[in-house]
């Protein structure tokens, strides 16, 4: 791998730690899949490279669909290392609590969206939180952090990825999330047509509903 310059760590997560540099003249950010000691190594290994694979698969199938993100620059597998561009813009967590009403209601109506064109396509983010999209000083929304992603077709996935939606706007923007939801859901509908948005939407209660099943039983 060519030198890197200036890099210094960005985030430390459960599976991978992000840090950002500059290489050939361009702010990257680098994202290693750190070996975890409690799997088997060759199993570790396994892993390790699929997903390093398989992430910038699906972020290529999420532009292609319309949705931006970052441009890969490196895979490079044996490392279980991706270089990628670095998204100059504020984490959507940190745009809603800054902005109007109507600011907010136009920020929702783009993420609702993307959203539906990746379902659209079966393509599952899979960890859909205001902190995994960034807007850029141009006002476009950019969802990065397809690591949890997968193609998947099915109304159980996209449920469980909406379903994170709602529960990530619960409880960072507790104060609008209901109409902040409202809008992502009203959009969505716009790209995935009325009678699977409705199926979805059931999907998110069903969903809810065993997690409220659960907790009662562990009480």
């Amino acid at each position: 791998m060519d030198p890197l310059k200036g890099q210094t760590l960005l985030k430390k997560g459960a599976e991978a730690s992000l840090y950002f540099a500059v290489w050939h003249e361009r702010k990257v950010v680098i994202k290693v899949r750190i070996p975890k000691r409690y799997r088997p190594s060759a199993l570790d290994e396994q892993i390790r490279c699929y997903r390093t694979l398989h992430e910038p698969q699906l972020m290529h199938e999420a532009k292609v669909a319309g949705v931006p993100t970052p441009l890969i620059f490196l895979v490079n597998v044996p490392e279980a290392t991706i270089i990628m561009e670095h998204i100059e813009g504020q984490q959507i967590k940190q745009v809603l609590k800054s902005v109007s009403q109507t600011e907010r209601q136009l920020v929702c109506t783009q993420i609702g969206t993307l959203i539906g064109k990746l379902h659209i396509r079966g393509l599952i983010h899979g960890d859909l939180t205001t902190s995994n999209m960034i807007q850029t000083s141009q006002s476009k929304i950019v969802f990065i952090d397809f690591g949890l992603g997968e193609k998947n077709l099915e109304l159980e996935a996209q449920g469980v990825d909406l379903h994170l939606m709602k529960r990530a706007l619960q409880s960072t923007h507790y104060q609008y999330w209901e109409e902040c939801f409202k809008y992502v859901m009203s959009s969505y509908q716009c790209v995935v047509g009325v009678e699977t948005a409705e199926k979805v939407y059931e999907k998110i209660r069903e969903i809810e509903r065993r997690g409220r099943y659960v907790e009662e039983r562990k009480q």
